[in-house]
């Protein structure tokens, strides 16, 4: 069984990259296990609470639960043209301490999305530049930026666009065929 851990960059309750987050989850195939890691519950990354035997509880938690999973995906808004803290916050906590990264290795997928057209473009360049320096595989092809996904949902929080649905389910099988790459 595969295990996959979904990231999501948003905390709101109605967020749409929850919802996207979501649906994709349940285009994964048999042998594919997907779970949600919270990440809203971490204090902010500092050096000094990861020193000296003073780790925190929570990043503790956070890189054993993390180390259990084969792969990741990242469905994600865009904040001021980049990442929203919250998701740079949980990637910083996974890379430390230097040299056991949880992160390193593991193959992973970017989906962007906003309200507006840009499909938060800006998020999903700045996450792939981060990814890379964790040494995270990451899907190229097709890259995911999902535009004006208020529209697109249902009052169910399901994708109602035909074509969505089916480029979210070749993403998805391209994820796959990545893992599958990398022997996950």
């Amino acid at each position: 069984m595969t295990k996959i851990g979904i990231l999501v960059g948003s905390l709101r309750k109605e967020s749409f990259s929850k919802k996207i987050a979501s649906n994709v989850a349940a285009f994964f195939p048999e042998g594919y296990e997907t779970e949600f890691i919270e990440i809203g519950n971490l204090p902010f990354y500092n050096q000094d609470d990861d020193s000296e035997n003073n780790v925190l509880t929570e990043y503790t938690a956070f890189r054993n639960k993390t180390k259990q999973f084969d792969a990741f995906l990242f469905v994600t808004p865009e904040y001021n043209r980049s990442v929203p803290a919250v998701l740079s916050n949980a990637l910083d906590i996974g890379s430390r301490p230097y040299g056991a990264s949880v992160w390193s290795g593991k193959p992973a997928a970017i989906i962007s999305q906003s309200p507006g057209n840009l499909g938060g473009f800006g998020a999903n360049h700045h996450l792939r530049q981060s990814l890379v320096c964790l040494n995270m595989p990451v899907v190229q092809q097709p890259e995911a930026y999902i535009s004006n996904a208020a529209a697109l949902l249902d009052e169910n929080g399901k994708v109602k666009n035909e074509g969505t649905v089916q480029f979210l389910q070749s993403f998805v099988d391209t994820f796959v065929d990545l893992m599958k790459r990398y022997q996950v």
